[in-house]
């Protein structure tokens, strides 16, 4: 008489080998790993791409408050300050708010050389820009304008 130790004759050929368990473990394990990865990068590009946005915002929202001044306001630093700060901190409020990313902008303005004698001192080139730093890298974002003596603000307080 015959005793099987499983209790079925052709159960014997049916369990993994430690090296098929192995292949397996590391074919899961690279791809868990490649899986994380993928999502880190993806928070990583979501996050740059919020600060980046913020700075075009700052540079913008700086850039049309130019248009509302006149000449003399817009090189007066008191009206138009030459440097600025501006803090942004995703989702927070209050005590954290001010430990976020720091952007610090300058306002850079010269004489537009636009090669028309007469009307080249009356007309201004103005550089907004921007730079903060995101992981140990510098970024940078920067708008140039140029601002008239006769400009937009005639049109918006108008003089009657």
């Amino acid at each position: 008489m015959k005793i099987g130790l499983c209790g079925h004759p052709h159960r014997q050929g049916l369990a993994f080998t430690l090296a098929e368990v192995l292949i397996a473990t590391v074919i899961m394990a690279i791809t868990f790993v490649a899986l994380y990865a993928g999502i880190y990068f993806s928070f990583n590009v979501t996050r740059f791409e919020r600060e980046n946005l913020r700075a075009t915002q700052i540079v913008m929202e700086r850039t049309e408050a130019l248009r509302l001044l006149r000449m003399d306001q817009v090189t007066n630093t008191v009206i138009n300050p030459q440097l600025f700060y501006e803090r942004y901190y995703p989702g927070a409020s209050g005590v954290a708010a001010a430990n976020g990313i720091i952007y610090t902008g300058r306002v850079s303005i010269a004489q537009a050389n636009l090669g028309l004698s007469s009307y080249s001192t009356q007309v201004l080139k103005v550089t907004v820009s921007v730079q903060w730093t995101s992981g140990n890298i510098p970024r940078r974002r920067a708008v140039s304008t140029y601002v008239a003596e006769q400009g937009l603000q005639n049109y918006v307080y108008a003089k009657n």
